[in-house]
């Protein structure tokens, strides 16, 4: 009998991905497992490391033997990461195969100090994929004003990019149109071989929300708590499908382009009022992702609801944004709140994990 996450590929065409990456999962078989379950692919970000890296000693060996070749505890802290999404892409490479590329890839971010850094994210998005060189890699670039044009040029020299941080619309819009233009900017030989998701941030939104919603008190604002994260998400699928329709589009298909998925990224529910499965259960469609950590993959598997959602009602969901800013909730500004302050956590995340492994090497040198 199949699981609930292999129904949601198999009968719904969303993949579900694995929001989490730790090398004893790799040791252990447990990634494997999660694959086994229906888990298509997976994503890491900068907090993700610095919790497995940092919080445990199954990385100690091998910061030791970095630091024996160079002294960079930066440099160790790539090897470190290099070396987790390596393994977890052989894993991973049976299923990018026999889906066609669709699914089977693992995310590793830039360093996130080059989120307002055009030059320098491109760099160091090549250098990875050079790196790495595997085909079903995802390199992550933030959806910042200077991710923008870097995410066009990546994409029109080949090299599959996950876009994340994306919580606005405009935005969105900005990083589909460069997606299309990096396909459009490259060689017929390059257009099929890249792959792109862009990952639309969830229930941050709703907890930044549902807290000035809770400020404003009137029945008006209160009714529209936990709603108005579904409802942005909603009204960004409906804009995925119409931007990768028409003229344009067909075009594209021509020389062999592939969609750039929607992929909803911060789906753990914030608010233990709300279900578990919140944002899954609401966000379901074809062509998208989910990528989810393994506490909500856990609910999923057992009580996940199966339906096709994400497109049910757009003009109800356009509405819902706009009571919300009726009542007097900007949404740009939220968004681009929430878009700073992702960015800073990551950053703090990277600067905290490289402040914990110069601890380490220093006792390592000294011991």
């Amino acid at each position: 009998m199949s699981t609930r996450l292999q129904q949601l590929h198999d009968q719904f065409g969303q993949s579900p991905w694995l929001d989490n990456l730790r090398r004893d999962w790799l040791d252990s078989g447990e990634i494997a497992a999660w694959v086994a379950r229906g888990v298509r692919g997976i994503t890491s970000n900068p907090s993700i490391f610095a919790k497995a890296i940092g919080g445990s000693s199954d990385y100690d060996e091998q910061l030791a033997a970095s630091l024996r070749v160079s002294s960079s505890v930066t440099g160790a802290y790539w090897d470190l990461v290099c070396a987790d999404v390596t393994r977890a892409l052989d894993v991973l490479r049976p299923l990018h195969d026999s889906s066609g590329g669709e699914d089977g890839y693992v995310s590793v971010e830039v360093d996130p100090a080059l989120a307002h850094d055009t030059e320098g994210t491109v760099a160091a998005a090549r250098s990875l994929a050079a790196r790495i060189d595997r085909p079903n890699l995802f390199v992550k670039v933030p959806a910042t004003e200077a991710g923008i044009p870097a995410i066009r040029t990546l994409t029109a020299e080949g090299i599959s990019v996950n876009v994340t941080l994306i919580f606005a619309i405009d935005r969105y819009r900005s990083v589909m149109e460069a997606y299309l233009g990096g396909l459009e900017d490259a060689p017929d030989s390059v257009v099929p071989t890249v792959r792109s998701v862009a990952s639309f941030f969830v229930s941050r939104v709703d907890a930044e929300v549902d807290k000035r919603l809770d400020g404003l008190g009137s029945p008006e604002a209160l009714a529209l708590r936990g709603r108005v994260a579904v409802a942005n998400a909603q009204v960004a699928y409906d804009e995925f499908v119409a931007t990768f329709s028409g003229d344009r589009w067909d075009a594209l298909r021509r020389r062999g382009a592939n969609l750039q998925r929607p992929l909803w990224a911060s789906t753990s529910t914030k608010n233990p009022a709300y279900p578990d499965t919140l944002y899954v259960d609401e966000l379901i469609g074809p062509s998208s992702v989910n990528t989810l950590p393994d506490d909500t993959l856990v609910a999923f598997l057992d009580h996940g609801t199966l339906a096709r959602t994400i497109d049910r009602d757009p003009g109800a969901a356009r509405a819902t944004l706009e009571a919300c800013r009726a009542v007097g909730i900007d949404l740009a500004a939220v968004t681009d709140q929430l878009e700073a302050e992702g960015v800073a956590a990551f950053r703090k995340s990277f600067d905290d994990l490289i402040a914990t492994l110069e601890a380490k090497a220093t006792t390592m040198r000294t011991a």
